[in-house]
Formats: structure tokens, C-alpha cells, sequence
């Protein structure tokens, strides 16, 4: 009869196990993952961007080694780890600890992060699927009265006066609509023929409280804090320097102010650079979530808001976030 290993020979041969687990990247992003929160198997796929077979074979052989756990919840498995038995907390902690130094040496799990937080976002509003269902069919079918120009009208009403920034404004329509109900909008883009224009229509419109700006989102020629709102509509895809246009916006934002950006979702529609000089193609959410989130934003929230019915089926991503008060 084979006599019991030693309880620290035991524990040796456990860590051993769990190491050679652990000289995987994948499986340590999904151990790290996983340690947060529990999560299916497509919301893995969505936060990794790796196939589903990839990600379903190294959770069976963690699963296989006793590290990771899974339960039915509805239709989905959600997959988590599984907490050291009784007499084995001591080698849990150590593991642990260099899972996560592990982790500190992987640029794709610091990315990890910031896609699990648009996940757990998703997973939240998950019951309002009814009505983003009834949403979608606005505009798609004839309602006397109903139309997206009146909803426009009406939400702009509802807004507060406010200095307001429009960054790579073009020509400004978007600021010749804030204008009617802000305090102030000072539109900013980089072709003096596009600020000479918008000037023009701004004075045949009589908006005293629309000015033009000649200059560059990443560096806006506005004076910093003097902002309550500060809005890049389909611009941060022509930035050089995205991130950089997120921290200008943080620069010239009141505490308490807001910034939106509406953008493309990420795509793979090269030609977007010959024929709308696009430098980016698109942002996911959770590059969205990362830029904000570093330039300091909080109350980071990402939403697919639209997709084109014609190819390549352009999806426009927004996102808000809010600069602290103190």
C-alpha cells in the first residue's frame, strides 16, 4: 500500500501543478478574469478576442486541474474559480500572488480589465432588451407625430444651459443645434475652410453664442476648466493621437463636466482611410473605456447605439464619462 505523501511534499507537488498551469498567457488572463468575476464562456470570447475553441479548451484543462469551476445559469455556463479545499489555503495564497505577478508582465491583461468592465455594463442592462427591441423599430415604421428631428427637438429643450465644446465640429451642425439651448459652444476643427464656413452660417443664423475656432482636438485652443460638456462627435477617429484628444477634453472640462464621444465601432473597412481620410477604424468599447478611464474620467459607460443596414455596416459607439468635482 502506497503510504501518503507528506503534507508539504504534497503542497510542493500542488504548486508545481498549478506553475506549469500558469506558463500559459491565455490561461493566465482567464485565471485573472475569472478571479474577478464569474463569466460565460462568449463573454470570455468578447473580453479576449480569442476563438471560442481556444478559450474552451484551456478551461477544460484548467477545469481538469481543479483551479476553475462552471454551473448552469440559463441557456449560459458561467465559469469561475474554484476556492481552495480546507487545509489548502496557504499554497491557494501563495499561487495566487504570483498569478498576479504574472499578470503585471502582460500588456493584455492590463487591456483585460478595462473589456471586463464593458462586459459586466452589457450584463447589466441585459434587462432592458425588451425595450432596446421596441427601440429598434423607431423610425421604421410610420407614427403620425413620430419623428427623430421632433425627439431631437424636444431633448434639447430639456437641456441646461452650458459652455459647451464641440471638438472637430466640421462644419457644425451639431453645434448649430447646442447653440439653441446653451450658454455658449465654442466649435473647434482643423481646416480653416470648415471654421470660415460654420462662422458664416453661425452669423446668417444669428447665434451670438456660437464662436469658431481654428485648431486641433488634441490641443484645443479653449482655456482649461472652463467646460461643462465637451463633445467629439465622429472626430477621434481623424486624431492622431486618440488618447491624447481624451486627456485634452479632461484639460478643459469644469470638475463635474462631461465629455461624449460618438465614434465608429471598430471595423475592417480599409478603404474608410482613402475616402473619409479616417486615420483609425473605429474603436471597440473597450479601447474607448481605456482612454477615458486613463485620462481620468469616472463614471465610464460604452453602448453600440446604431448599425447600418447598408455594407460594411458602419456601428456607431458611444461613450460618456464624467470628470470628479474634487
Amino acid at each position: 500500500m502506497t503510504e501518503p505523501l507528506p503534507v508539504k511534499c504534497w503542497l510542493l507537488n500542488s504548486i508545481l501543478k498549478s506553475l506549469s498551469l500558469i506558463a500559459d498567457a491565455t490561461r493566465v488572463r482567464l485565471l485573472l478574469l475569472l478571479k474577478r468575476e464569474e463569466l460565460s464562456v462568449a463573454e470570455l470570447q468578447e473580453i479576449l478576442s480569442l476563438p471560442q475553441s481556444n478559450i474552451s479548451a484551456q478551461l477544460g484543462k484548467l477545469k481538469t486541474a481543479g483551479l476553475v469551476s462552471d454551473r448552469r445559469s440559463g441557456k449560459n455556463r458561467l465559469y469561475r474559480i474554484e476556492p481552495p479545499e480546507p487545509g489548502r489555503s496557504q499554497a491557494w495564497d501563495h499561487f495566487a500572488a504570483l498569478l498576479e505577478k504574472a499578470g503585471e508582465e502582460l500588456r493584455e491583461a492590463r487591456k483585460d480589465s478595462h473589456a471586463l468592465k464593458v462586459v459586466l455594463q452589457k450584463r447589466e442592462k441585459a434587462a432592458q432588451a425588451y425595450f432596446d427591441a421596441l427601440a429598434g423599430k423607431f423610425g421604421r415604421h410610420y407614427i403620425p407625430g413620430r419623428s427623430w428631428k421632433a425627439l431631437g427637438e424636444t431633448l434639447l429643450k430639456l437641456m441646461p444651459p452650458l459652455d459647451v465644446a464641440d471638438l472637430g465640429a466640421g462644419e457644425g451642425t451639431l453645434s448649430q443645434l447646442l447653440a439653441q439651448r446653451a450658454r455658449r459652444v465654442i466649435a473647434v476643427d482643423s481646416s480653416e475652410a470648415m471654421v470660415n464656413y460654420g462662422a458664416g452660417l453661425a452669423k446668417q443664423h444669428g447665434f451670438s453664442n456660437l464662436e469658431y475656432r481654428l485648431g486641433d482636438l488634441e490641443n484645443p485652443p479653449i482655456d482649461g476648466s472652463s467646460m461643462d460638456l465637451v463633445i467629439l462627435s465622429q472626430a477621434l477617429h481623424h486624431a492622431q493621437h486618440p488618447a491624447q484628444a481624451i486627456r485634452a477634453a479632461f484639460g478643459i472640462l469644469r470638475p463635474g463636466g462631461r465629455v461624449v464621444v460618438l465614434d465608429l465601432l471598430k471595423h475592417q473597412f480599409e478603404k474608410a482611410r482613402e475616402l473619409y481620410a479616417d486615420l483609425w477604424l473605429g474603436f471597440s468599447e473597450a479601447e474607448l473605456h481605456e482612454m477615458l478611464d486613463q485620462a481620468g474620467f469616472e463614471q465610464v459607460e460604452t453602448n453600440i447605439v446604431h448599425r447600418e443596414s447598408r455594407s460594411p455596416h458602419f456601428q456607431t459607439v458611444l461613450a460618456t464619462a464624467t470628470k470628479a468635482l474634487v
